[in-house]
């Protein structure tokens, strides 16, 4: 088991942790919930480019599904609910080797697993013994794939991948990062991407800035010795 580090967060009125665990992968977990949110896992992504000519290694979803283990454990979650983006095309659920499934139906065995479906597997082809939803609502917050523009309600969501770029002793270096907007009643966040072969998204880009707008701020955070370290990202000049 990969050690995980923690770094408590406050969202909309809730206590939340941000989990970090092997090559930081970062997942937020709702103690009063006992839920853990984790989103883009992307699973099959290596053999989706396989399929294309792209050679990778063909590891990337049991990678993925044992982060996920270690959140668990560390954690005590009793329920996972991910965000959307969960395999990395509809039929990656027929491409998962007999091995990562055995690993998967035993995560859905032991807890409350809830899908909510995303842009890249919003017909997924197979469950795996959990639920599947387009879009949840829990203790007054949204849970959905991707934020949507001018919610007002408190909501939580993934798909952009977002990461910080920050100057480390001459060093340029890029780390997942949570999202956060605030307006005068609630707050909206975007989690970090949370697959073994995700990419990101600059945290400051305008397709970000926008999905988390109308907001009078939007900050970036990132965990640091157990504490959250904000970056502005917008100001709101009213």
């Amino acid at each position: 088991m990969v050690p995980v580090s923690f770094a408590p967060l406050e969202f909309a009125g809730e206590e939340f942790v941000l989990t970090k665990g092997a090559a930081s992968s970062w997942a937020l977990y709702w103690p009063r919930e006992r839920t853990l949110l984790v989103t883009d896992l992307h699973l099959e992504k290596g053999s989706w480019y396989a399929q294309h000519g792209q050679m990778l290694p063909p590891y990337d979803s049991r990678e993925t599904l044992e982060r996920i283990a270690d959140a668990v454990k560390a954690t005590g979650a009793r329920r996972v609910i991910t965000l959307g983006d969960n395999f990395h095309d509809d039929a990656g659920t027929h491409r998962l080797d007999p091995y990562a499934a055995g690993m998967l139906e035993a995560l859905t065995r032991t807890l409350d697993w809830v899908w909510i479906t995303g842009n890249h597997d919003e017909n997924m082809h197979r469950a795996f013994g959990a639920t599947m939803a387009n879009e949840l609502e829990i203790g007054g917050i949204i849970l959905r794939h991707e934020a949507k523009p001018g919610e007002t309600r408190a909501e939580m969501s993934g798909h952009y991948h977002p990461k910080m770029r920050v100057s480390v002793r001459d060093r340029r270096i890029a780390r997942p990062c949570a999202v956060i907007s605030h307006m005068p009643n609630t707050q909206r966040m975007i989690l970090p991407a949370f697959g073994a072969y995700t990419g990101g998204m600059d945290a400051g880009s305008p397709e970000i800035l926008q999905a988390l707008k109308p907001a009078s701020r939007i900050d970036a955070v990132l965990p640091a010795k157990g504490k959250l370290v904000t970056f502005p990202l917008y100001r709101s000049a009213a």
